[in-house]
């Protein structure tokens, strides 16, 4: 093995294992940045193509909400269980009352959209989750976040998101180590520095998507739950046990299979809805997208939350006693810890629509950006892939590695072992990316010996 100095070490060493991950997550990083893209610029073509049932043109006094209710629960019979209902407060928008269907996915709700005026039935749709996205939308979500496989396809994007800031960070130390000290005009180094630059303008995105993904994700979110836990970090959520300890939301619930059923009461008034909205006005939940839950049981309390979750944010949510109509708990975002804003606004942004249009923009920008900066890089290698032949050399992460001095091998296997425990996923496939490594290592270690003794 020919000897080199520290910095060339770690050079080569980074150089291989960005090229790992680029040839063999890259795929999985471009399709996640693609139907993502595909997420963040279609809200304007779903309300378009479901305005007949998000929007009405009557004019007049609105009915009340229990005449509303009673209207779909007359469509949807006495089988499923009332869910939730979101007022159309605004002129023109419709009610839309949700019911627990056991035959549809997790977080997912039959909708009943309620023109507020006539009471006339405008749509009998599917939504999902707390977005309350419709088919559409909904078949993209799920090829972006499970390939439409269930959970077993959720590993493909805790891979793209594991792996994603490290392809960053990498490449961005690559070109530190390995930058030329003057400027050459090839081919190859002119695609270099639009591949570079690149680099530079997307990283803070990539680091961004890539701990709001992680957060999403099935193994590694669990640590990351664990560590807000303990860091105090959890957003807070109203009690709504008339007699109980505080409790705290998970706002990717939805993404990670929660049904969250009701099981309604059997005193449960439709009349209740109007009463527990005009409280709920009254403590100052003054947002036009709302969300109304029954309680869950006998003992336990209504919940009125804000949705709306664009600039200002509006998730302020209110407990209001069934029986007294009195305000039993209630949480306010200005008073959130700044973590749980931090979550709330990078969760948003995540998806687009924090800063509206000008959040859809800038994510379909970026997005475009990611999947070209991918290509790029296979057009790199593309470009300076080894000729295959006999006389080549093979290049292996085994190689690098054992170029390092001492306490860089000991850092670099610590560092290892303390990642893919926080981030399963990556662990798993490093230790895969390491077992081809040193296979394809002791295969050419193998027939360079073979070649010593012929010689």
């Amino acid at each position: 093995m020919t000897t080199c100095t520290p910095r060339a070490a770690w050079g080569n060493l980074l150089r291989r294992l960005h090229f790992y991950v680029g040839l063999f997550v890259g795929p999985f990083i471009f399709f996640a940045a693609l139907t993502g893209t595909l997420y963040v610029a279609t809200p304007q073509l779903e309300n378009a193509l479901y305005r007949h049932a998000l929007h009405t043109d009557n004019v007049g006094e609105p009915q009340t909400l229990a005449a509303q209710i009673a209207v779909a629960e007359n469509v949807v019979g006495e089988d499923l269980r009332l869910h939730a209902v979101r007022p159309g407060l605004a002129d023109g928008d419709t009610t839309r009352v949700m019911f627990a269907d056991p035959t549809l996915g997790p977080s997912e709700n039959r909708a009943l959209f309620i023109d507020p005026v006539s009471l006339a039935v405008l749509g009998d749709i599917t939504v999902y989750g707390t977005s309350g996205i419709l088919p559409l939308r909904q078949t993209i979500d799920y090829l972006h976040t499970s390939l439409m496989l269930g959970d077993a396809g959720r590993l493909y994007s805790e891979l793209a998101a594991s792996w994603m800031w490290i392809a960053a960070l990498g490449g961005i130390a690559l070109w530190f180590y390995t930058r030329p000290k003057r400027r050459i005009n090839s081919r190859f180094q002119n695609r270099r520095r639009l591949h570079v630059t690149l680099g530079w303008v997307l990283l803070g995105g990539m680091l961004l998507f890539s701990a709001t993904g992680l957060t999403w994700s099935q193994w590694a979110g669990g640590n990351v739950d664990k560590l807000r836990a303990e860091m105090n970090w959890l957003t807070p959520q109203v009690n709504t046990a008339l007699s109980g300890l505080p409790q705290n939301m998970d706002e990717h619930a939805e993404h990670r299979g929660h049904h969250g059923d009701t099981l309604m009461p059997a005193s449960l008034a439709l009349s209740q809805f109007d009463s527990v909205l005009i409280a709920a006005r009254n403590a100052g939940i003054d947002a036009n997208k709302l969300e109304i839950r029954p309680p869950k049981a006998a003992d336990r309390a209504w919940t009125v939350t804000e949705i709306d979750r664009s600039w200002p944010t509006q998730v302020d949510a209110v407990a209001v006693d069934p029986h007294s109509m009195q305000i039993l708990d209630r949480t306010r975002f200005d008073d959130f810890p700044l973590m749980a804003k931090l979550t709330r606004w990078g969760v948003d942004f995540h998806m687009g629509i924090l800063f509206g249009l000008v959040n859809q923009l800038l994510l379909i920008a970026f997005g475009a950006a990611l999947c070209v900066l991918i290509i790029w890089g296979y057009r790199m290698w593309w470009m300076r892939r080894p000729a295959a032949s006999a006389g080549s050399p093979v290049q292996t992460l085994c190689q690098c590695w054992l170029g390092l001095s001492g306490w860089g091998r000991t850092i670099t296997v610590l560092g290892s072992v303390l990642l893919g425990g926080a981030l399963p996923v990556m662990g798993a496939s490093l230790a895969v990316f390491v077992l081809v490594d040193w296979l394809r290592w002791r295969a050419a270690s193998a027939v360079s010996l073979a070649e010593s003794a012929k010689e």
